[in-house]
């Protein structure tokens, strides 16, 4: 992808599926490309059918980011923090979503619909995309974080 373009992953359950459609339509106008895997209405599902793919598409290479979301965004991001190499960071907020980045280069954000308004959300995927990871002593972390 061009400069500041990601492939992005997004999946969701039932109760996030309102600000997945939401996210999705708002990646592809910025001009990411986008896969959603689900699910696909707000009929009630079991949220790790639908979380752990996106895990592992982010783990293997497939996407540079992925996006989960359910009710609280909780369960969301333990299912996606079992999957090795993925580091998902649980945002109701902008500066944990900046923070997710910059000091743990998060390659999954967790949101959870029952948690934050429309326009909060917005603020959180955009500040998430957009912050850098500082490396440095955070980069030691992470490679300790993944040596386990």
């Amino acid at each position: 992808m061009s400069e500041g373009k990601f492939h992005i992953a997004i999946g969701s359950d039932h109760a996030g599926f309102r600000y997945k459609s939401l996210i999705v339509e708002m990646l592809r106008a910025a001009g990411h490309d986008v896969t959603d895997m689900g699910t696909h209405s707000e009929e009630a599902v079991d949220y790790p059918l639908f979380i752990r793919p996106v895990a592992e598409a982010v783990a293997r290479g497939e996407y540079e980011r992925g996006i989960v979301l359910g009710g609280s965004g909780n369960g969301e991001a333990i299912v996606a923090n079992r999957v090795r190499g993925v580091r998902c960071t649980l945002c109701w907020n902008v500066e944990s979503a900046r923070l997710g980045r910059a000091h743990n280069d998060a390659n999954v954000l967790s949101l959870g619909e029952r948690m934050v308004s429309e326009e909060l959300m917005r603020e959180i995927v955009n500040t998430w995309l957009t912050a850098p990871f500082e490396g440095g002593r955070h980069q030691r972390r992470i490679d300790e974080i993944d040596a386990v």
